[in-house]
């Protein structure tokens, strides 16, 4: 009568080393009491994730907060649903955000001494847990095909019974030994199998560090752990892969606590300490068309993928910060409260995790942006800008390498103060506010329509332009120049009290503001700009002169 053993020789003739040769050779790590060891292990299946980042953020910033160590592992044992190149496309665009791994799989090489991480380079590490649970009898080859599977199902769902191979269920569970050994001489295709011990009508009690305990549905199914092409399956790496690289803390979706069960019972039946999970909040959006919660979708959102933010431009600091305030609910009060402060003096704590899906919130995210970028001296903020522009904006680029001294002139007008301007909300706006100081464009833009005050005559707006441009000055302080365009307007007829203006407007061709407006869209060509006299101390006397001659010369054609 064959034994379980001799199974496990049958299938693994070549294994030699056992669970004793790894637990030398992926030793526990010697860190401090409380540090953690966190991983993000993605499959190369596309695109970064906005979903995904802020998983990896999490995990990376619970490792560094605690002295621990976060790693980068590739899950690439599916291979059908591989795009190749995404491995490496996924690490660059983590580090773009600042999330580095302190070992792992780092695109083209690996760093670490817990590898290889790759799971499709691992078979024969898996292959050395499968035999051991193979010999223990808690694993078993399945012979079913495909068609056997898909009638099981049908029978399973017209008896109204929890679909799955468990219990009466799995067939090849039921098999001898001795079957198993003649089937797999005989040459019949098969999968390996986990033997559940389980019932899913009782429950276990399992930890979350964002949720806390929960009961749940003890594990029945008997899971495939290593499918017909040699690899694993996700539930059987997970286990092999986070107990050898000694992870201690699982930050993952919430999507995935169904699977808890799963895991815990793989863990409890090697022996091995379960490590911590953290089931982290789905980030969630309002659906437009049915105007209910979904999950942010690749398909549907373009805030989906963390791309789109680095074509718009939104600063990485910006968008790491909106992504904390999503993760603590503290965050967004440290914030307020230390503008200027590194957010890496911020602990993360597990007790101001939301329970619920959290909303993507846009205009949270612009408003968090257009903080970073005021607070940036000119420095930084060219520095980035030329950055961004390099690869998303060529005419910015070359405006920048033009005269780099003055686009940061432009840039620095009430910046660098204690309450700085917030014109921008991401890299992308700057463009088109800035492109009026630059002549070339400014020529172009006086083409359009100027938008002049419509019920101030034409006459009197050309009038007041040519004495301004005669009487303008930039050798004063900003109070004596603005008293003196103030007079130039009270020189026609503009009143210099709003007061009086609104008593009588029919006496006055407008106030003050309407003829500083009027100076304001012959240089800037828009109602809009940075302040007026910042302005023109950067165009200087001579390019102003030439704006309101083209300005009037416009109006009078």
């Amino acid at each position: 009568m064959s034994t379980y053993k001799d199974l496990a020789e049958l299938i693994f003739p070549d294994v030699k080393k056992t669970i004793k040769d790894l637990e030398k050779q992926y030793p526990p790590r010697d860190l401090k009491e409380g540090a953690y060891v966190t991983r993000f292990a993605p499959s190369p299946t596309g695109f970064l994730h906005t979903g995904s980042l802020f998983t990896a953020l999490i995990a990376y910033r619970f490792a560094k907060q605690t002295g621990g160590v976060y790693f980068f592992r590739l899950e690439d044992t599916d291979q059908k649903r591989e795009i190749k190149g995404t491995g490496e496309d996924l690490v660059n665009q983590l580090q773009v955000f600042g999330i580095k791994s302190d070992e792992g799989y780092m695109g083209d090489h690996e760093e670490g001494n817990y590898g290889p991480y790759q799971q499709s380079k691992r078979a024969d590490i898996y292959k050395i847990v499968i035999k051991e649970l193979l010999k223990k009898g808690r694993a078993y080859p399945c012979f079913c095909t495909k068609e056997e599977l898909d009638q099981l199902r049908e029978v399973q769902n017209a008896n109204k019974v929890i679909p799955g191979y468990y219990g009466e269920y799995a067939k090849c569970r039921h098999y001898s030994i001795d079957e198993q050994i003649a089937l797999i001489k005989e040459g019949k295709p098969y999968v390996i199998r986990f033997k559940s011990k389980g019932n899913h009508l009782n429950h276990v009690r399992v930890h979350d560090e964002i949720r806390g305990d929960m009961d749940l549905s003890e594990n029945d199914q008997d899971i495939v752990i290593l499918k017909s092409d040699g690899l694993p399956t996700y539930h059987f790496a997970h286990l092999v892969d986070d107990h050898f690289m000694r992870t201690n803390l699982i930050t993952r979706g919430e999507e995935w606590i169904s699977s808890l069960p799963i895991h815990i019972e793989l863990f409890d039946t090697m022996g091995w300490a379960r490590p911590k999970y953290a089931h982290l909040p789905v980030i969630m959006v309002n659906d437009a068309e049915t105007n209910n919660r979904r999950k942010l979708s690749k398909r549907k959102d373009k805030e989906a993928a963390t791309s789109y933010f680095l074509e718009s431009g939104y600063p990485i600091k910006g968008f790491i910060e909106y992504l904390l305030t999503i993760a603590n609910s503290d965050f967004e009060a440290f914030l307020l409260n230390n503008p200027k402060a590194d957010i890496d003096t911020f602990n993360l704590s597990f007790e101001k995790f939301s329970l619920d899906g959290a909303l993507f919130d846009l205009p949270k995210l612009n408003n968090i942006s257009k903080e970073v970028l005021a607070n940036m001296d000119k420095k930084t903020f060219t520095d980035q800008c030329l950055d961004y522009a390099k690869k998303y904006n060529s005419e910015l680029y070359e405006l920048i390498n033009k005269d780099r001294d003055y686009f940061e002139s432009i840039i620095n007008i009430e910046r660098e103060q204690e309450k700085p301007r917030k014109d921008y909300e991401k890299f992308s706006d700057v463009l088109p506010k800035i492109l009026f100081f630059y002549p070339d464009h400014y020529d172009q833009l006086i083409k359009n329509e100027l938008p002049f005050n419509e019920f101030i005559k034409k006459d009197v707006i050309i009038e007041l332009l040519k004495d301004m441009k005669e009487n303008i000055s930039l050798d004063t302080d900003e109070n004596t120049w603005f008293n003196k365009m103030k007079e130039i307007g009270k020189q026609h007829n503009f009143a210099d009290d709003r007061k009086e203006y609104k008593k009588n407007p029919q006496a006055y061709n407008g106030w003050y503001a309407d003829a500083i407006s009027i100076l304001r869209i012959a240089i800037c060509a828009s109602t809009q700009s940075p302040k007026l006299y910042d302005v023109l101390k950067i165009l200087g006397l001579e390019e102003i002169r030439r704006r309101i001659d083209s300005v009037v010369a416009k109006l009078q054609g």
